[in-house]
């Protein structure tokens, strides 16, 4: 057997929830281009259509919609776990514990035997998931400050929603139609870590709030989900567009990374990068905005890296736009990667679903490079 780091292109399972071509840059959702479901669809229609495989009719997306709005407050239990956490605590460790905990409103250990027999225990728990998500979130960056949570309203959207919960005022309709472009962007993206850590634990028959938790925990780390904050970061430091040049010159001769450029998938410019650009752009130019410096930065950046990496097939990915455009909502960059899982929450329910559809536990095998035929000494013979 070979050993492969990472299990690198390694198929796991066999799914008809996403596609990705590296090659040509394309991502699909169900058989739909990113580009067309960023530019005319919701990220409630595209979470249907993740879940159940087609678009839905309006009746189905009134009647799945309706169910998010209702679901989004919280029990008061819920509240109080997340007052005594300490105020310094990460918002995607709040999440992962406050999530993990759902589990003992929605207790599953029956209704999972077998995988599937309980359907409506699972379309139920699904929404609650997907609908928790956002007002936790929310609620924790005012909790967190010391203030009270702004209770959520029924009617607004999931995107516009979640701007009054964190800003205490109606939002924009352009960044609520951006937000909803980067929840669908954000909502799927094939086999990645978080989404085989769902698949895994999902195999178990776990709880699928202790799924989701395991989920939460994979894509906080730097290498997956919390790449878009140091973005951030990277652009803070370094602060006007003509220093970009000599920064990324002196990381790359230091073979460092330069975040948000780059993906494992594409050999050329990421898809939902490209659009959140056009998007971005669009909406600048409705609004009659100019732009920050920070985003004028990142343009600079881009360009540079295009001159220098270009031909090794590294382009900006999907972080590097949508950490910018959170620091234009006014987003503090805490919450840039509790966003991220707030909208891919959508994906990973639709393989958590799929996986328990054909379920078969995960159990791969290892190559041994151990020692072995080892004898047991006695403490007093052990040097």
């Amino acid at each position: 057997m070979d050993y492969i780091p990472g299990l690198a292109g390694v198929p796991a399972t066999e799914s008809e929830i996403s596609y990705i071509d590296g090659q040509e840059g394309i991502l699909s959702y169900r058989g739909y281009n990113i580009m067309d479901l960023a530019e005319n669809s919701s990220f409630e229609e595209t979470t249907l259509l993740l879940l159940f495989g087609s678009l839905p009719t309006q009746a189905e997306l009134d009647a799945f919609d309706k169910k998010l709005r209702e679901s989004r407050r919280v029990k008061f239990n819920i509240r109080e776990i997340m007052r005594n956490l300490p105020s310094t605590t990460h918002p995607m460790h709040m999440l992962q514990v406050v999530v993990a905990s759902l589990a003992s409103f929605y207790p599953s250990t029956e209704y999972m035997k077998g995988g599937t027999e309980n359907q409506e225990y699972v379309n139920d728990v699904t929404v609650k998931i997907i609908a928790h998500m956002g007002t936790l979130v929310a609620m924790w960056e005012h909790m967190r400050n010391g203030y009270d949570p702004i209770e959520p309203r029924k009617d607004l959207s999931y995107a516009e929603n979640f701007l009054y919960m964190v800003t205490g005022e109606v939002p924009d309709k352009h960044w609520a139609r951006l937000l909803d472009a980067i929840l669908i962007l954000h909502a799927e993206h094939t086999i990645n870590a978080s989404t085989f850590t769902t698949m895994v634990t999902g195999s178990t028959l776990a709880n699928p709030c202790s799924v989701i938790a395991s989920a939460i925990a994979s894509l906080s780390g730097p290498l997956h989900g919390g790449a878009n904050q140091k973005v951030i970061e990277m652009l803070e430091t370094i602060g006007t567009p003509e220093n970009a040049r000599p920064y990324i010159e002196k990381r790359l001769a230091e073979k460092k990374v330069i975040w948000g450029m780059g993906h494992r998938e594409y050999k050329t410019k990421d898809p939902r990068a490209t659009i959140l650009q056009k998007l971005s752009s669009q909406l600048l130019g409705d609004k009659s905005m100019k732009l920050s410096t920070a985003f004028e930065t990142a343009l600079e950046v881009e360009r540079v890296c295009e001159e220098l990496l270009g031909h090794k097939g590294v382009y900006p990915n999907v972080d590097f736009y949508s950490g910018i455009l959170y620091k234009e909502m006014g987003f503090d960059p805490g919450l840039f990667t509790p966003i991220f899982a707030v909208a891919r929450s959508a994906g990973w329910l639709a393989h958590w679903r799929e996986q328990l559809s054909k379920n078969k536990i995960f159990r791969p095998t290892q190559i041994y490079k151990g020692a072995g035929n080892l004898c047991y000494l006695p403490m007093d013979q052990r040097g």
